[in-house]
């Protein structure tokens, strides 16, 4: 049984409400709560959540009611990890059976396509890794152009290689932690304390699908996107 998950606070600090504030026609919750109920691969969705009224809108929507979370989880402090066990029990408890993967889906980043979430799992299938987590390419390299200061405020590349990394292209490959999609092994959601704690590969998205919203420019940006995709642009 493959379940979808998504985790929403009442509140937000850098766009008070925005979780449901309209996008396009629908609140910023629903595009990903359509893409989970509509995926032919997922067998039921739930919404973790500390608000009734989120709570609500998910199950009339048809999210299974696993109830709110406890208030310890509703801080902007929780722990993501803390909060998924905390909905994956709940829902084997709901149902009564066990969940064979957990898909998590980020409300902030609704730009991703239902191609996404498949691919993710197909990733996980073949490679059968602890966890597959969407990434995208990083804008800078730590083995060129992220650097650092030193204790005498002296700047220094934060990866240095032997010889020096002089081109962008001669760099290793590493990626930004797009906020976008995640597919877990539910014993690795029970077994470890950390993301990172197991193996845990890339699902690679292109930039354009990975802006996530934080703030009111975030949530002006994407739906700038979305006109334009709209009018073909």
């Amino acid at each position: 049984m493959i379940i979808g998950h998504i985790g929403v606070r009442a509140g937000s600090k850098g766009l008070p409400g925005k979780n449901m504030a309209m996008l396009h026609g629908k609140p910023l919750l629903q595009w990903s709560l359509d893409q989970l109920l509509d995926h032919p691969l997922i067998d039921a969705v739930v919404v973790s959540t500390d608000d009734p009224g989120i709570l609500d809108f998910a199950v009339k929507k048809g999210a299974l009611d696993i109830g709110l979370r406890p208030a310890e989880l509703a801080s902007d402090t929780a722990s993501k990890w803390d909060v998924w066990r905390h909905a994956l029990d709940a829902v084997e408890k709901v149902l009564g059976r066990k969940v064979s993967l957990f898909v998590d889906l980020d409300a902030t980043s609704p730009l991703r396509l239902p191609e996404d979430i498949t691919k993710a799992i197909e990733l996980f299938q073949s490679e059968k890794p602890d966890m597959v987590m969407s990434c995208t390419p990083a804008r800078k390299n730590p083995y060129f152009n992220l650097v650092e200061p030193d204790e005498t405020g002296a700047l220094h590349v934060s990866k240095p290689l032997p010889g020096n990394v002089v081109a962008r292209q001669l760099a290793p490959v590493v990626y930004e932690h797009a906020a976008s999609t995640y597919v877990l092994d539910p014993d690795y959601l029970r077994s470890a304390t950390f993301l990172y704690d197991g193996r845990v590969i890339p699902y690679v998205m292109p930039a354009e699908r990975c802006h996530d919203i934080d703030d009111k420019d975030d949530f002006d940006y994407v739906e700038w996107l979305m006109t334009r995709k709209k009018n073909g642009a």
